[in-house]
């Protein structure tokens, strides 16, 4: 990224890596620091695969996204969005059905205020700053009002997000929370890294990050603890899978390490 910060929301600490920026420095996005970037990179030593396993988990975002849209779904709502970059959800579904509306939701001042610039002029976007435990400012916002009709049903995103929220916050009832707000029909996608993938480096890869990111820290989950996520919801096929594996287009959408073609669960299911 150019060094020209102005751009920057004022008090933002550009010095601490985030998780939206490392990832999108994985995914080929400009849109980041170099406190990111080495973070990434030391990572991604120790770790070759993880870069692959952002791209699995873009690839199974763009599939999910397609479903819905097949489904009749026109209005979605992304928590944990991250930073535009190519192939971002409003993209795909508007390519599909222009009269589709995304609300992007995300804590991280970087990403929103980058989020904004990408966004601008596109009647049928938004983005919110917000913890995603603060449901109230996410589905009372102005903005998130004007976009989505909650008497419809809304496909809710939540991609590479929960493993950041510690077993404390109790993420299986925030789960909870988004779904009884949400009416019959509507669907949850999901992706979590898994705790029981083993590919080289993972586990001192994790514990980098944690001391690294100190105020984001990173936990895994076996697959029966992801799809307590999905509580309330009936998944639809194939169930909760290795990223890859969830309806993919063709070998393009697996990696060549068998081992990454796991570490992120996925699953899509509807609210009965």
């Amino acid at each position: 990224m150019s060094n020209d910060h102005g751009w920057v929301p004022p008090g933002v600490d550009t010095t601490v890596p985030s998780p939206a920026r490392v990832y999108d420095y994985w995914l080929g996005g400009g849109h980041n620091f170099a406190p990111d970037r080495v973070l990434a990179e030391q990572i991604q030593k120790i770790m070759p695969g993880v870069r692959d396993a952002a791209r699995l988990n873009r690839s199974f975002l763009r599939r999910a996204a397609l479903f819905m849209v097949e489904q009749g779904v026109r209005q979605f709502l992304d928590i944990g969005s991250g930073i535009p970059t190519v192939g971002n959800l409003h993209e795909i579904v508007q390519a599909e059905a222009p009269d589709c509306r995304v609300v992007y939701v995300d804590k991280d001042p970087v990403a929103v205020a980058h989020s904004e610039l990408i966004l601008a002029g596109n009647g049928n976007t938004a983005v919110l700053q917000s913890d995603l435990r603060d449901l109230d400012a996410i589905f009372e916002a102005d903005s998130t009002r004007k976009l989505i009709d909650f008497d419809q049903p809304v496909g809710l995103f939540m991609l590479l997000l929960l493993h950041f929220v510690p077993d404390e916050w109790d993420p299986v009832s925030i789960v909870g929370q988004y779904r009884d707000r949400l009416v019959p029909g509507s669907y949850l996608a999901l992706s979590h890294v898994a705790a029981e993938a083993r590919p080289e480096g993972m586990d001192e890869a994790v514990q980098t990050y944690n001391v690294k990111s100190s105020q984001n820290q990173a936990y895994p989950r076996t697959r029966d603890e992801v799809a307590a996520f999905f509580t309330g919801f009936d998944l639809v096929e194939p169930g909760l899978v290795g990223c890859p594996s969830w309806r993919p287009d063709g070998d393009g959408d697996f990696s060549v390490n068998a081992e990454i073609n796991v570490v992120p669960y996925a699953g899509v299911a509807v609210k009965p």
